[in-house]
């Protein structure tokens, strides 16, 4: 375990292993309905889910990129994973999910989750308010009556919602863990609230033997080690063709939602980096699971939410929240069972509460009417969508008005020098967006035989922008008249040269890279300078 993960206020005391157990304790128990309900959602064994959340989260707790954050099989990846086991079965799962991994370690190596970053303000409000209410909507389950499980075990059917008496009883229980959640902590720090509230309720309900939905009327949670097992598929192409598809949507889905979730709880524990490092333990944890059965996971929003409000802020909590979760498999099933799910409903509603961006409301009131409607258009994809889908459209739209905005910012100040040459001085970025304004900036026909063209308040973004560059001195050439550039960088100066055109380099001349693979074409006005 590296101490560079670790701050002054999260040196090992025994005060801080006590916080850190309790909390991995909570962690374990609020992971058993989730795991099982998404195995139902892929529509595979509760084991596979409950060993995915095993296996994940203990090889990211272990190597991830952020202390206190819990990963486990989750109902992102459970929706995507549906048609894949409905039409080709579990096996092709367990090797799709090898494959993810398999991605997922490739983007750790290559440094694709710096590319994080790139998600504005506004997205991660839509991201967070939309988890927010995944996270309730899901919980409203546990309102129906138990169904009974398929025979296959691949699957339960639902039930209606209760009413009368019983729906009185689950709305009171999950009350009263909501108060114990929300109180305990006014009073002592000795236990954390969430599982204080899970013990509590739970007590009342077997000691007063209240009828009410338990965690084993999803499913049992019995179970063994979960055994080495290669995927049974063909090596052939054909198979690949099929998991490909699935497992670069599923590897996508599975790092957007982890990063997203490193930069949030990075930001309740003042922590940065470990994107790269977060990559690769998402895809060494999915490439095991997928090789023992399970079907693959990434960060978990809820439950990382429960771990650091718990005071978790080593690795040990994640570890232990691991190792609980294979215990219960193992030994305490029939104890855990007993847990009644409006307990676990309540920690939910609390971390709902706590987890919604209550301060978005102040925000959008005060920010710019688009920054709102892109919090808003995320939060609603995210809900009726998937997270990936709706954070990719927030990136587009925000990248799409930033371009928009830029494209209008172009403009030239327009001096004569002593010598008598008219000098265009370029305000704004020259980029694919502004290429055709300013090409409309200059004037040929009326301009004198000398044009200088400043790109020093500049700057040559790309291909279109050295396109539209090489267009306005095609213009002036066939006037007749001389253009110079000036304060170009030099790998712009480079290429531009190339085509004839009469750069004047100065030693104050800007450094910086052009994104754009250019094709140079040289002699472009009758022959080079």
């Amino acid at each position: 375990m590296s101490n560079s993960n670790w701050s002054p206020a999260t040196k090992l005391t025994p005060s801080v292993l006590k916080t850190e157990v309790l909390s991995g304790l909570t962690v374990a128990l609020a992971l058993v309905p989730e795991a099982v309900a998404f195995a139902f959602v892929a529509g595979v064994h509760p084991l596979v889910g409950l060993y995915a959340a095993f296996i994940v989260g203990l090889i990211t707790a272990l190597i991830g990129g952020r202390p206190g954050m819990i990963s486990g099989a989750t109902g992102a990846l459970a929706v995507v994973m549906v048609a894949l086991v409905a039409e080709h079965g579990v096996e092709y799962l367990f090797a799709t999910v090898v494959m993810m991994g398999i991605l997922q370690i490739l983007a750790g190596i290559f440094k694709l989750g710096r590319f994080i970053r790139l998600v504005p303000h506004a997205v991660m409000l839509g991201f967070v308010n939309g988890l927010a209410i995944v996270i309730f909507l899901a919980q409203l389950s546990q309102f129906q009556v138990p169904g009974t499980a398929e025979a296959s075990g691949h699957g339960m059917s639902g039930g209606e919602w209760l009413s009368g008496m019983p729906l009185i009883i689950m709305l009171a229980l999950v009350a009263l863990t909501m108060a114990i959640v929300w109180l305990l902590p006014k009073v002592t720090n000795v236990v954390p609230a969430p599982l204080a509230g899970i013990v509590i309720v739970a007590l009342i309900v077997i000691g007063f033997g209240i009828d009410v939905p338990r965690v084993g009327d999803m499913a049992s949670i019995e179970g063994s080690l979960p055994p080495f097992h290669i995927p049974a598929v063909p090596l052939t192409l054909e198979t690949l063709q099929i998991i490909t598809p699935y497992a670069v949507i599923l590897a996508a889905i599975g790092l957007i939602e982890s990063l997203l979730t490193l930069n949030l709880v990075g930001q309740m524990t003042n922590r940065v980096g470990g994107a790269s490092q977060e990559c690769v333990a998402q895809g060494v944890a999915n490439t095991v699971t997928g090789f023992f059965g399970g079907m693959g996971g990434c960060a978990m929003i809820g439950q990382s939410m429960i771990n650091v409000k718990s005071g978790a802020r080593t690795r040990i909590s994640g570890i232990v929240a691991a190792l609980f979760l294979l215990s219960f498999i193992l030994f305490a099933s029939p104890l855990i069972e007993q847990i009644p799910l409006a307990a676990l409903v309540g920690v939910m509603f609390m971390v709902v509460i706590g987890t919604f961006a209550w301060n978005s409301f102040r925000i959008m009131r005060v920010s710019t009417k688009f920054a709102t409607f892109v919090t808003i258009l995320v939060t609603v994809v995210t809900v009726y969508y998937d997270l990936a889908t709706a954070v990719v459209v927030g990136v587009i739209v925000s990248a799409l008005q930033y371009a928009w905005v830029n494209a209008s910012r172009i403009s030239a100040r327009q001096t004569i020098n002593d010598d008598g040459a008219k000098v265009y001085e370029i305000n704004g970025p020259l980029f694919f967006g502004s290429a055709e304004g300013f090409s409309q900036l200059f004037d040929p026909a009326g301009d004198p035989d000398q044009v200088i063209v400043d790109f020093a308040e500049s700057r040559v973004a790309d291909q279109s922008a050295l396109n539209a560059i090489e267009g306005v001195a095609a213009k002036y050439h066939e006037a007749g008249k001389e253009l110079h550039l000036r304060h170009l960088s030099p790998d712009c100066t480079k290429l531009l040269t190339q085509t004839g055109l009469i750069i004047d380099e100065s030693d104050d001349d800007p450094d910086y890279q052009l994104a754009a693979h250019y094709e140079v074409k040289t002699g472009l006005f009758g022959g080079g300078h």
